[in-house]
């Protein structure tokens, strides 16, 4: 099967893999960038479930104290007054 692209910026995209990943034809650097794409666009997970786990410990904290002063906890904690 031959490989034929109309769009002169795919061609050129097409043959940019093809010569960075020094395949042997045109046809093999699509399919492989295609896998590629397909493989890491299944594995992807989005930034809400990457952030699970800070959002569940957060939900176990709770609100944050309004009334809590940084400055005197870390001048405390350095020891300065």
């Amino acid at each position: 099967m031959q490989l034929h692209l109309q769009d002169d910026e795919a061609l050129a995209l097409a043959e940019e893999v093809k010569r960075l990943t020094h395949a042997d034809s045109l046809e093999v650097a699509v399919k492989q960038a295609l896998r590629h794409e397909i493989d890491r666009v299944k594995n992807s997970t989005g930034l809400w479930n990457r952030l699970s786990a800070a959002r569940e410990k957060a939900g176990q904290i709770g609100p944050g104290n309004p009334d809590f002063d940084m400055k005197s906890f870390t001048d405390a904690m350095w020891g300065d007054k």
